[in-house]
C-alpha cells in the first residue's frame, strides 16, 4: 500500500515538474489573405463597434453587455464586455496603430484572469493583404497546466480562424 502511494506521489511530482518546465510565455497566431488593401480592413479592427460583424466571441451570448470608451477608433479606443460563462468578462484597448499593425492590450477578468497582447498585422501581397492575428502573454503555472491538458492552440486557434474568415467576408462583401 505504501509502495503504491509512493508511486502515485512520484508520478504527481514528475507531472508537476513536467508542467512547470513549459515556457513562461505563449503565442498563438493565425493568418488569412483578404482581397482588399489594409486601409479597408483596419477600420473593422480599430473600431470595436464593428467587431460584431466578425469577432467569433460576439455571438457567444445574445445578452452580452458592451461598454465602449475612449476614442471612437484607433489608439485609445476601449471595449469592455460582460456576458455568460462562455463569453466571460474583460476589456481591450488599442495601444498602437500604424498602417502595418494594430496592437491591443487584452485583459480577461472571467472565467479566469489574464493579461495578453493582441496584434493584427497587415502585409500587402499584390492587391490583397495578409492579415495576421497574434495573441501572446505570460503563461503562469495554471496556464501551463491548461496547455498540457488541452491543446489551446487548436481550441483558440479555431476561434481565430473563424474570426479571420468572418473578417474576410465582411471586408470583401461589404
Amino acid at each position: 500500500m505504501i509502495f503504491g502511494i509512493l508511486i502515485v506521489l512520484a508520478a504527481l511530482v514528475a507531472f508537476i515538474a513536467f508542467v512547470n518546465s513549459k515556457p513562461n510565455t505563449f503565442q498563438l497566431e493565425r493568418s488569412i489573405l483578404i482581397d482588399a488593401p489594409p486601409a479597408k480592413i483596419r477600420p473593422l479592427i480599430e473600431n470595436f463597434r464593428r467587431w460584431t460583424a466578425w469577432s467569433p466571441w460576439e455571438k457567444l451570448d445574445p445578452d452580452l453587455q458592451r461598454t465602449y470608451s475612449g476614442a471612437d477608433e484607433g489608439v485609445g479606443a476601449a471595449y469592455a464586455w460582460q456576458g455568460n460563462g462562455k463569453a466571460g468578462a474583460g476589456r481591450m484597448e488599442i495601444t498602437g496603430s500604424t498602417p502595418e499593425q494594430t496592437a491591443l492590450s487584452l485583459d480577461f477578468l472571467k472565467p479566469f484572469k489574464a493579461s495578453n497582447i493582441t496584434e493584427f498585422s497587415y502585409l500587402p501581397e499584390g492587391p490583397a493583404t495578409r492579415v495576421n492575428w497574434r495573441m501572446s502573454g505570460p503563461q503562469p503555472f495554471i496556464g501551463k497546466l491548461m496547455h498540457t491538458v488541452f491543446n489551446m492552440d487548436k481550441l483558440v486557434g479555431k476561434d481565430f480562424e473563424a474570426g479571420l474568415a468572418a473578417l474576410k467576408r465582411a471586408v470583401e462583401e461589404g
